[in-house]
């Protein structure tokens, strides 16, 4: 049974530099009743002013999948990754057995618009990874893009195996 729940329900912050909504509990957000969906932990929605920065900071056995919709966001973290996601790229990373990243608004003048996106893995203590790509404006209009995936379906990013319940309901809707 699909539940809508409107956005102005969502839980989050405004903190200045950040303005964050949260569909599941999270941080300082908590409800019960929205405690994620399977697999699914986190989708949040932030907007980060121009200059604004997550510091450094770690992470482990998550799937962490950012998606930019507006502006830029430089990403650096401890494996060697640095990189600007800009507008429809799609950037996993593989928190496994930990990872220190940062993220932060490169701009002086523009906020940057994303959502942010976490899913349990299958087990703890896989790699950390980090994979990034690009998916052009003529391959979502109109229609949902797949944008990550256990097996890196229709050229998606590849997260980490996740919980099977996850990965079984995905392949149950495909029949």
């Amino acid at each position: 049974m699909i539940q809508i729940r409107p956005g102005s329900e969502r839980g989050g912050s405004d903190s200045g530099w950040l303005d964050t909504r949260h569909t599941f509990s999270f941080d300082q957000y908590r409800d019960p009743r929205w405690m994620g969906f399977r697999s699914l932990r986190v989708i949040n929605e932030d907007v980060i002013a121009p200059g604004g920065a997550f510091p450094m900071h770690p992470h482990r056995d998550m799937e962490i999948i950012t998606y930019v919709l507006e502006g830029a966001l430089a990403h650096k973290d401890n494996m060697g990754n640095g990189s600007i996601i800009h507008p429809g790229d799609g950037q996993r990373m593989s928190a496994g057995t930990g990872v220190r990243h940062s993220e932060a608004n490169p701009s002086a003048k523009e906020s940057v618009h994303l959502l942010q996106i976490w899913i349990a893995p299958d087990r703890k203590g896989h790699d950390p990874s980090y994979e990034q790509k690009p998916f052009s404006q003529s391959e979502k209009r109109g229609r949902f893009r797949l944008i990550a995936s256990p097996d890196g379906t229709d050229g998606s990013v590849t997260i980490s195996r996740v919980e099977w319940t996850f990965a079984k309901a995905r392949r149950r809707s495909r029949h």
